[in-house]
């Protein structure tokens, strides 16, 4: 398979099962979703849903494009919101780190909430700190897909998934 002029990798594989588990009321999120993919065994995966209820969110975003990277503290926006949130949607991937047996979870998200009398949307990154509410379902597709990997990307000097 050609990965084409504008890819950096490509990769393909299979699904092996959903995966879906309830978070605990009063847990971390990102924390549950680790303990979730190793009590499953999930090396390789891809976020199908999450919903819910949340009672802490922390948002983290980029606020400008660094000039050199990594990214730095500074280059960030941590935005936490503690009242009552709606979990809309999770996104991101689990894969292996190259040379080890550990797996990396990379996860986004978004959640609705009210701020003065409206419904407001508000998505980024899933860091520790964000709290499940009531009823916080997440479903993860088990991939077999052994050429996925984590890596650590030269130009970024951060980690990231590739595809052989």
């Amino acid at each position: 398979m050609s990965k084409g002029a504008l890819l950096s990798s490509l990769g393909s594989g299979r699904v092996l099962e959903i995966v879906q588990f309830k978070v605990t009321e009063g847990a971390d999120l990102l924390e549950a979703i680790e303990e979730g993919v190793k009590v499953s065994g999930i090396s390789c995966g891809v976020f199908v849903s999450g919903l819910g209820a949340l009672r802490k969110a922390v948002f983290r975003n980029l606020k400008w494009w660094p000039k050199e990277f990594p990214v730095r503290p500074e280059d960030r926006l941590y935005l936490t919101l503690e009242q009552p949130l709606e979990l809309l949607s999770l996104s991101g991937w689990i894969a292996p780190r190259e040379g080890s047996e550990e797996v990396e979870v990379h996860a986004h998200f978004a959640a609705s909430t009210v701020m003065n009398d409206t419904v407001a949307t508000l998505g980024g990154h899933l860091t520790k700190g964000t709290i499940a509410g009531i009823k916080v379902i997440v479903a993860i597709a088990k991939l077999e897909m052994p050429n996925a990997r984590v890596v650590s990307d030269e130009s970024t000097r951060s980690s990231d998934i590739a595809f052989d």
